[in-house]
């Protein structure tokens, strides 16, 4: 049996099925941490935005608009708590490297850390503007009209955001040390 699609689930929790919006918690809770996580740098700080996220996208769900896509307008809920968070925190922190065993020998897996720390570290240097349209558009695999709909922004003000971004991005690797193609 295939789970419903977002406007059946947000429909059946308006009417009061609070099992269907834990089948879209269930759906959107790895990939709204994961954006979290690269946007804060820190796993507590991703875990409580992605917490914060749901409860004021299940307390707002009757202002939904079901002509957006939901994950445009959950992300976009996202995107505004980690501004308001790192707005009100002083210094990034360093994110935990999680060690898992790729099949790879210990050395190749510590090279390998020590590469996904610099990009994660070359992704905390640059501003915020820059590092959402990044991590929406290479860890979230989104396109740019969806990046549009979240950041509520035109089309051409993000692809020239990405464009900047990337730059400096490229920019920020090879100063750590990183091969850009």
């Amino acid at each position: 049996m295939s789970t419903p699609d977002d406007a059946v689930l947000i429909r059946q929790c308006l009417e009061g099925d609070s099992n269907a919006f834990g089948v879209l918690i269930d759906r959107y809770q790895k990939p709204l941490y994961n954006t979290a996580l690269r946007m804060t740098g820190d796993s507590e700080d991703a875990r409580d935005i992605t917490q914060d996220t749901f409860v004021k996208a299940y307390e707002r769900l009757k202002e939904y608009r079901p002509e957006h896509k939901f994950f445009s307008w959950i992300y976009r809920i996202l995107i505004n708590d980690a501004i308001n968070h790192l707005k009100q925190r002083k210094q990034t922190q360093g994110t935990e490297v999680e060690i898992v065993s790729h099949g790879r020998a210990p050395d190749e897996e510590f090279d390998a850390n020590r590469q996904s720390g610099r990009i994660e570290r070359a992704l905390r240097d640059l501003s915020f503007d820059q590092r959402v349209v990044i991590v929406l558009r290479y860890f979230n695999d989104m396109s740019y009209q969806e990046m549009s709909d979240v950041l509520s922004l035109p089309e051409k003000t993000v692809k020239s955001r990405l464009y900047c971004a990337r730059q400096n991005l490229a920019t920020l690797l090879t100063q750590l040390g990183v091969v850009v193609p």
